[in-house]
């Protein structure tokens, strides 16, 4: 009797182990699919903006990126239209969290450096404006990166913090010492538009695409295929 009870005990203890790993399984892909359509939407934005940007030479689609937490969220909300409701984990959280804050910082950032901005083109010359004007996207470019890299130490990936690393502090000094106007400039035959759709248009699209892609997509594939 005492070995059947023994028994029972332990099958018991083997159905709950189950249990968790299936909920923490679950709990994964859940989270999987949440950064994974994020950065589809992050990517398909930035490549949007980025040919507007290049046909038009008009920088003002930048403030399309204000619409992009709406966007992840009702595509967030399709993608997991007929799936169950799964309890939050503490990987899960920590991952969303962190591109929650992301959010919020780069959202007031950019805010005010378009503010910024404006009013300093409407009080100053353009000489002053160029030196004291606010570069947004530099900023947002390290700020992504950081995240990247807490999301790498939080999922355990080495390959992810060191891509955090070396895009946030790599796009960072690019910008910084304006590579991308350089090599440009350096090209003959562009006319002003072009030389504005691509400097701001088509280099920062491809660059916000790739930060996504490596910081969002495919942690979101990792997570979704863990078994």
């Amino acid at each position: 009797m005492e070995e059947q009870n023994n028994l029972t005990a332990e099958r018991s203890l083997e159905i709950i182990t189950e249990q968790i790993a299936k909920s923490r399984k679950d709990v994964s892909k859940d989270a999987g699919l949440s950064l994974y359509v994020a950065g589809l939407c992050t990517m398909g934005m930035a490549i949007f903006i980025g040919l507007c940007i290049f046909f038009t030479a008009n920088t003002a689609y930048y403030l399309l990126y204000v619409t992009l937490p709406v966007v992840i969220y009702f595509a967030d909300r399709f993608a997991k239209r007929n799936k169950p409701k799964v309890p939050a984990s503490f990987v899960g959280t920590m991952v969303n969290k962190t591109w929650q804050t992301f959010g919020i910082f780069v959202f007031s950032f950019f805010v005010f450096a378009f503010l910024y901005n404006f009013l300093m083109t409407r009080m100053e010359s353009p000489e002053v404006v160029s030196r004291l004007g606010i570069h947004p996207f530099r900023t947002i470019l390290l700020l992504m990166g950081m995240a990247i890299t807490m999301n790498g130490y939080i999922l355990k990936s080495r390959w992810l913090v060191w891509c955090g690393i070396i895009g946030g502090i790599g796009g960072f000094i690019w910008e910084s010492f304006y590579v991308t106007q350089t090599l440009v400039g350096w090209i003959s035959g562009y006319t002003i538009a072009n030389y504005c759709g691509i400097t701001f248009g088509i280099v920062p699209g491809i660059m916000i695409a790739l930060l996504a892609f490596i910081g969002l997509t495919l942690p979101g594939l990792k997570l979704k295929g863990r078994k």
